[in-house]
């Protein structure tokens, strides 16, 4: 205190003495007619409209606007890209400057757009790199006879209709002073590109990356894709370069930084991959590397000429193999590059985009041509090359539509054409508006493809073809929870032998999995629990998934394969929130936009505790099955179990337990508060007729036992979920001492 008074007393002194330094010197005194909260106002106003803040609020509204409009494509069965594209849009010219200009104006004013442009390639350059890192250059070498031939017609069919497209729409679409030779690459080009990303999380989600034709897809999409910039690359050489003699000059230069960066910078991050193989975490200096090879590779490739997304791509290519350091490197940049940086670039692509400008029939029929045209192109070349390779009619029309998916990438090159000044304003919000059908119609496509071609899938078939006695599903979100849901599983079932069956599910969201490491992935999700079914002596059965919507997936698993018991688990910080948390209705992940909208429109009361997270509460809506909700509290063994009856209702709970006595030698004890046992003669005779089964078993207790000192010696308790529903709307002390805990729905 004594420091502080003292500290205090010298800085008022200073200042009063430094007065007298102003002596002699013209000190500018503002004055102002205005009262200080006008004052305070008109700061207000000018912070506002510092380029700083302009860029903040532009951010913000962009991650908001395009999470919601990706929330609403998932909804919908479209992939996320198709609502961020759709949101970049909404935010340009053609929604929101056309019924809110001065908003718009206000939002993204003209002299702020060279920000957003800048941040929108550093976020590109960051995704360009991932998706390098992505590509699976093994499986290239795999399956490359197949693969390159059908990824080459899916770009030499379509590449040459765009250029014969270009020759019919050149004297009404191209910038003047801009060669047909220019304009008629970059539209072929942009009608040959595929969105590598987005195919391999449709593929993912629907089940058949692990298939043979979900093989030959993504090799086909990596051929696609590497060729595809290949040939970007070259395209912008000749168009930069004005002529080929010129152009001649910069490829030979861009080979060699394609040699340097294959035999000398390849070699060397391989060096720093195997030394760091082994480590769960990567160490600053070898992330700053990483970082400088991107940065470094992109910086030489736009002084080439042939654009900095080539070089990121590049880089991302030649990173180490080893899939746990991609993984752990893309873990460090996607979030910022996906989550913050990709949006803008989104919106960026929307404010330049003017639907507007089609204000002509003539120009919507050239519009319908151009997508009929990438139609035709991508997915009859894809899927007559599939076939021509021996696939059949279904797979082949499959390939076809996979590859016909055009997203994000579409708009790379797009973009890289309008800055080169290669297409004017309305060609390219025609190739927009194409990126969009196309994109959108992939969904539909396989859909419709897999209704004509309707048959059994012995790749499909999978946890629905086994019927023993008694089956259980058991969804888990992370390795470490899989162990001690196993176990509480293999006690109602151990002894049954081939009388049951247990399946161990695994979601992952397509958005947070990458096409390389799936099976890495997979193996890396199973591994605690395999380990424990060995150490129990339990068959399990692994069922592996991709999907956005992990809540339907896992109800529409349990509901076809028609389970008795599914088994999730609950953690138990859902018991601790902010109000903050409440009222925004956050749990472990992000705003829920369904939350939101039952919380606004009165379907769910703000301030209402609770009872489960919102996973486990659509799990409960959307399952058939019998479901079991157990919240962990270090459970290891099911050797002590109690068994509250509050009501006839929780009569169910009786076969449960003999389930645990008959496969786990469990000793249960009944609780009987209310006099349920007393007074219900069914339910005596039918645990009189267990107690003689196995004497020895079973206790009935009255509610004096319902003390900490009891409770805490139990491994299990057992509740209906009427019950425990109950005890949190009384706030029951018995909350504060339970055991480990299942609550279970008939």
């Amino acid at each position: 205190m004594s420091t502080l008074i003292g500290f205090s007393a010298f800085i008022v002194w200073m200042v009063r003495i430094g007065k007298n330094l102003e002596i002699g010197r013209q000190i500018a005194v503002r004055t102002s007619d205005l009262s200080q909260l006008a004052q305070f106002s008109e700061s207000i106003l000018d912070n506002l409209g510092h380029p700083l803040a302009i860029l903040l609020a532009q951010i913000v509204t962009i991650i908001l606007v395009a999470r919601m409009f990706g929330w609403v494509c998932r909804k919908v069965g479209q992939p996320t890209v198709v609502g961020e594209i759709a949101a970049g849009i909404a935010l340009g010219p053609s929604l929101l400057g056309m019924y809110f200009p001065q908003f718009s104006e206000a939002l993204f004013p003209l002299q702020s757009l060279g920000n957003l442009q800048f941040l929108s390639q550093i976020g590109l350059i960051l995704f360009m790199f991932v998706i390098g890192m992505e590509l699976d250059l093994k499986v290239l070498k795999k399956k490359a006879d197949e693969a390159v031939i059908i990824s080459h017609a899916s770009i030499i069919l379509p590449f040459a209709l765009g250029l014969g497209l270009a020759y019919f729409i050149y004297a009404q679409f191209a910038p003047q002073g801009v060669p047909f030779l220019a304009f008629g690459l970059f539209l072929g080009i942009a009608m040959s590109i595929t969105a590598f990303p987005v195919l391999a999380r449709i593929i993912q989600e629907r089940g058949i990356h692990k298939t043979r034709l979900g093989t030959v897809v993504i090799t086909c999409a990596a051929a696609d894709d590497i060729t595809a910039w290949c040939l970007l690359a070259a395209v912008i050489a000749v168009v930069k370069a004005g002529s080929f003699g010129s152009a001649i000059y910069m490829m030979v230069v861009s080979a060699a930084y394609v040699w340097m960066m294959l035999k000398v910078v390849s070699p060397f991050l391989k060096r720093i991959g195997e030394l760091n193989a082994k480590k769960d975490n990567l160490s600053r200096p070898v992330v700053g590397i990483f970082f400088l090879i991107l940065l470094v590779s992109s910086y030489l490739t736009e002084i080439i000429g042939i654009h900095a997304l080539f070089g990121a791509f590049m880089a991302g290519a030649i990173m180490p193999d080893q899939p746990k350091i991609r993984h752990l490197f893309i873990s460090k940049i996607e979030d910022v590059a996906l989550v913050l940086l990709l949006p803008l670039f989104f919106v960026f692509t929307g404010l330049r985009t003017e639907i507007g400008l089609l204000n002509e029939p003539s120009l919507w029929k050239t519009a319908a041509l151009v997508i009929l045209t990438a139609v035709v192109g991508k997915f009859a070349g894809s899927a007559l090359a599939a076939r021509i390779v021996g696939q059949s009619w279904k797979d082949s029309l499959t390939i076809g539509a996979l590859m016909n998916t055009r997203g994000l990438m579409e708009l790379v090159v797009l973009n890289i054409g309008f800055d080169l000044g290669v297409l004017t304003p309305e060609i390219f919000a025609i190739m927009v508006i194409m990126a969009l059908v196309t994109t959108t119609m992939t969904g539909p496509a396989l859909d419709l493809i897999g209704w004509l071609f309707k048959s059994s899938n012995p790749e499909a078939a999978g946890e629905g073809s086994i019927n023993p006695h008694y089956k259980i599903l058991v969804p888990f979100d992370s390795k470490d929870q899989a162990p001690s849901l196993l176990r509480l599983a293999s006690a109602f079932i151990h002894k049954l032998n081939g009388n049951a069956n247990l399946t161990m599910l695994h979601i992952s969201p397509s958005s947070e999995l990458h096409a390389y490491a799936v099976n890495d992935y997979e193996q890396v999700a199973f591994s605690a629990a395999i380990e424990e079914s060995r150490r129990l002596n339990q068959k399990v059965t692994t069922l592996f998934k991709v999907s956005n919507d992990v809540e339907n997936e896992v109800a529409e698993v349990s509901n076809k394969g028609k389970y008795d018991l599914l088994l999730v688990g609950l953690e138990q910080s859902i018991f601790e929130g902010s109000v903050l948390g409440m009222v925004l209705g956050f749990t472990t992940r992000m705003i829920n936009p369904d939350r939101l909208i039952n919380k606004f429109t009165g379907k769910e009361k703000l301030f209402d505790t609770d009872l489960f997270d919102e996973s486990t509460l659509a799990l409960l809506a959307k399952s058939d099955s019998s479901v079991g909700i157990f919240i962990d509290k270090s459970f290891n063994q099911a050797n002590k179990v109690v068994v509250p009856l509050f009501s006839d209702a929780d009569s169910f709970l009786i076969a449960y337990a003999q389930k645990l006595i008959r496969n786990a030698g469990a000793q249960v004890s009944f609780l009987d508060p209310n006099g349920t046992l007393r007074n219900h003669t069914e339910i005596k005779e039918i645990i009189r007729l267990m107690e003689q089964n196995a004497p020895n078993h079973i206790a009935f207790l009255t509610d004096r036992k319902f003390e900490k000192e009891f409770l805490s010696n139990q491994d299990l308790l057992i509740i209906s979920l009427e019950s425990w529903k109950k005890l949190v709307e009384t706030r029951s002390v018995w909350l504060n001492h339970t055991p480990s805990t299942l609550i279970i729905r008939p």
